[in-house]
């Protein structure tokens, strides 16, 4: 898919990998019940390539920018749930999103990750193997997250394997 159709709002996600090749996830503070990890991702701002938005989301979300990028997806799309367009999401103008992911290496350390940014969007986060991204991330996309673990999953194996 080169392009996605225009009624998909632009965005970015960001596989962050850290030690032995598990994956940062953070559980979303605007969904009652506590049951909505994610990885980090964000919109395009106007003049920004997704390189840029990708790292400045990273900044947003998770207080550091600390990470090497290892690989770029071809444009991901998943479309909203009817229960949640028609609440009007992205004021109505988008049936979903067409996304950039970014696999990326966490160079830092745990510490620098600080949840308390000027927005937050999330109230924890931890480091999971790969495999459970699918279970974690709410149902209407599971199937992105299959297609991101496809892609990238290597990476993830990559760090896992003496040096």
């Amino acid at each position: 898919m080169k392009s996605p159709p225009q009624d998909y709002r632009p965005g970015v996600g960001i596989m962050l990998i850290g030690r032995e090749g598990r994956v940062f996830v953070a559980r979303r503070n605007d969904i009652p019940g506590g049951a909505a990890w994610q990885m980090p991702q964000g919109g395009i701002d106007a003049g920004e390539s997704p390189r840029e938005a990708a790292m400045r989301e990273l900044r947003e979300e998770i207080g550091t920018d600390t990470a090497l990028i290892l690989a770029e997806s071809p444009w991901l799309t998943y479309d909203l749930p009817a229960e949640i367009a028609a609440r009007g999401v992205w004021g109505g103008r988008y049936r979903g999103q067409k996304q950039k992911w970014f696999a990326m290496r966490f160079l830092g350390r745990d510490e620098e990750i600080d949840l308390q940014t000027s927005d937050p969007e999330f109230d924890a986060w931890k480091w999971v193997e790969p495999e459970r991204l699918p279970e974690l991330i709410v149902p209407f996309k599971r199937e992105l997250y299959r297609k991101i673990l496809a892609e990238f999953g290597k990476y993830c194996r990559e760090e896992k394997s003496p040096q």
